[in-house]
Parts: structure tokens; sequence; C-alpha cells
């Protein structure tokens, strides 16, 4: 019976914040707001230039004092192997070897595409050309039928 009373005299006051001066949470300190729960849908591989990689690479090769580097590398946000690779690619072969582009190489020859293209073109233009002629067919037909005399092609020529 005693434990009850106390608990009852307990959660009474702590439900009271006449006798506290406050709330009943007043020496919590305010919680941090929450952090954006939204994820970005896909995550983006980062791109440096050839430039840039070269840059940090000879900025890192001058750090003489301790921790120099590893206070470059959080300064720019990269991790100590994207320097490793970047001097190993330096070494191997400056900034060609740095620029170099990441994925599937292109197996098709420019020139295979250029003729390709040049195919099509040519199927389209002998398209326009098949309707130009039965447009020119038709067009003889009806002034043959109307009686109406068409200059020939060769007068045209030798007048101009």
């Amino acid at each position: 019976m005693v434990e009850l009373a106390a608990l009852e005299r307990r959660e009474g006051e702590r439900s009271e914040t006449s006798r506290s001066g406050g709330a009943a949470n007043s020496r919590r300190a305010a919680a941090p707001p929450a952090p954006d729960p939204e994820v970005v849908a896909k995550a983006r591989r980062r791109k440096f230039t050839a430039e840039y990689k070269l840059g940090v690479v000879e900025e890192a090769d001058r750090a003489t004092d301790p921790g120099a580097i590893g206070a470059l590398l959080r300064r720019e946000g990269l991790y100590s192997s994207h320097l490793v690779e970047w001097r190993r690619l330096r070494d191997a072969g400056a900034l060609g070897a740095l620029s170099k582009k990441r994925g599937r190489k292109s197996t098709r020859n420019p020139l295979a595409e250029e003729n390709c293209k040049l195919k099509a073109e040519l199927v389209q233009v002998k398209k326009k050309l098949q309707q130009a002629e039965i447009i020119i067919d038709v067009q003889k037909k009806v002034s043959a039928l109307l009686g109406i005399a068409l200059p020939e092609a060769g007068r045209e020529e030798s007048n101009s």
C-alpha cells in the first residue's frame, strides 16, 4: 500500500506544472531537427576533369606538412584511393591517361557509320526520284488528253 501511494504521488508531481514552474520536460534540451528523409532516387557518379585530377595530384605532391594530404582530401571530398589511382595514371601517360572514359568502348568504325547514313540518304533520294518520275508521267498523260503541247527538254536547253 505504501508503494502504491508513493507511485501516485510521483506521477502527480510529474504532471503538475504549477509546482515545477514550467513544462514537465523543461530540463531537457530541445531535440535537434530530424534529417531530411528523402533519398535521391539514383546516385550519380562524380566525374573529374583531367585538369582537376592533375591539379590535385600536384598539390598533394607539394604538401610537406604532416596531415596536409589528409586535409587536402577532406577539403576536396576525395578518397586516398583517388590520389593513388590518379598518380598511377599520371606516371603511366600524363594528361591523356587521366581523361579516359569509363564504360564499354565503341566497336563501330566511324567510316561504317558514315556509310550507313549515306545509304539511308540514298534510299530516300531514290524514293523521291521515283515519286517525281510518276508525277511527270501523269502530267504528260494529262497534257496529251487535253491536247496541250509540252515543250521538249532539248529545246529548253538550246534556248537558254
